[in-house]
């Protein structure tokens, strides 16, 4: 059960990941905006209600004694103003002020040198409102943002460092995905080991027991001794190809059709033994010589033609293998096409994940080695070259 639950999580990490942080920063952005859209509308209440505040300060201005009428206005309506305030002469002496953490009848040097940078400042975050008498200005109005417009500035930065702790957290949740993925590729390497080893062996074992019971028939002895000899070189391949996972390979000059040739071979022999009546058939052209490392780039393609095979699902199928050149210069490609089940879109995007398969038994490692062989030690590219459900599949490895 455990082991299922980290293969599920691994196959789905990549989704995860991307829609996790698609999903963070479609968040950050439209939270950004709306506080910045909200903060804005707030801006524009404020310098409406400031705007008032001026028509008032003139209507009373004309009507009455301007010292005595502003000093009203000033004490009893601005003091309901839940932003700060300052009203100042036009020479930009402050005269009065409200809402600032400043004693509002202290006038000594200092107090009112602190209330001019905070006027300055007001004056950078909005245009102060000039307050007219017959046409002349005679008094300006400095306002700042409120408590609200503050808390809504700094929100989306108390959000976003919030989400950063968040997507933290979800980064230490994926490394313990790939660690686990790791975990899971090393104990699914053993059994891939063990599997490709088992074979071989136990052909072996039941030879030497064959070569007991007919040990005074040396004609048949000799027969079954080449049978064993093909038996260890199988081994000595296997071994070779996990030997050189992990490591530096060299590619040699060679031809790719013996090869090819080979493997269909070693897969006829045994296509009786699975109960397939299935056919391999080659359709090879003349190629130059590529570099290639023959024990690896074997294994890649046998496992296209182990699952070429299990897509089969009758007693009949047809497999195609085809090489031929491609029209980019230098690159070659070799196609295994099968007239198997074929696969649905969804089923692509994982099917060369560590892990995968549609088989109930098995690790998913052979496509997942695959790709590694032909890009990480080939530098070949590996694709679906097209699918189609019910009517078979075709992989593309490309060389060159």
């Amino acid at each position: 059960m455990a082991i299922s639950v980290r293969k599920t999580l691994y196959l789905l990490s990549g989704t995860l990941k991307s829609l996790f942080f698609a999903a963070m920063v479609i968040i950050v952005i439209g939270f950004l905006l709306y506080t910045q859209n909200l903060v804005n509308d707030l801006r524009m209440e404020s310098r409406d209600i400031v705007e008032l505040h001026a028509q008032t300060i003139q209507k009373i201005a004309s009507d009455v004694e301007a010292d005595e009428g502003l000093g009203w206005f000033f004490e009893n309506i601005i003091q309901k103003t839940n932003f700060p305030l300052i009203l100042a002469d036009t020479q930009g002496n402050p005269t009065s002020w409200i809402g600032l953490k400043v004693p509002e009848n202290d006038y000594t040097p200092e107090t009112l040198g602190q209330v001019r940078k905070l006027m300055n400042r007001m004056a950078r975050e909005n245009d102060p409102v000039a307050i007219t008498y017959q046409e002349t200005v005679i008094s300006y109005l400095y306002y700042g943002d409120s408590r609200l417009i503050t808390r809504l500035i700094y929100l989306p930065y108390i959000t976003v460092s919030a989400l950063g702790l968040l997507i933290i957290g979800a980064f230490l949740g994926f490394s313990s995905i790939k660690s686990s993925e790791q975990s899971y590729i090393w104990v699914g390497m053993a059994k891939e080991t063990a599997h490709q080893l088992g074979t071989p062996t136990s052909s072996l074992m039941g030879w030497i027991e064959m070569i007991k019971l007919h040990a005074d028939q040396p004609s048949k002895v000799l027969t079954m001794a080449q049978d064993m000899e093909s038996d260890v070189k199988r081994l000595e391949k296997v071994t070779a190809r996990f030997s050189q996972i992990g490591s530096r390979t060299d590619l040699k000059k060679q031809e790719l059709d013996p090869i090819l040739v080979d493997l269909v071979r070693y897969f006829q022999r045994r296509l009786p033994q699975m109960g397939k009546e299935t056919q391999i058939q080659l359709q090879l052209h003349p190629l130059p010589l590529l570099p290639i490392n023959r024990d690896l780039l074997e294994w890649a393609i046998e496992n296209l033609i182990k699952n070429a095979l299990d897509a089969v699902k009758g007693l009949k199928g047809l497999i195609v293998i085809q090489t031929g050149p491609l029209p980019e210069k230098g690159k070659y490609y070799i196609d295994i096409t099968d007239n198997g089940v074929g696969m649905p879109v969804k089923m692509r995007r994982d099917i060369f994940k560590a892990g995968f398969s549609t088989k109930k038994r098995g690790w998913g490692l052979g496509l997942n080695f695959t790709k590694r062989i032909i890009e990480e030690y080939h530098n070949g590219k590996v694709s679906i070259k097209e699918s189609h459900p019910g009517k078979g599949t075709t992989m593309r490895i490309v060389l060159g």
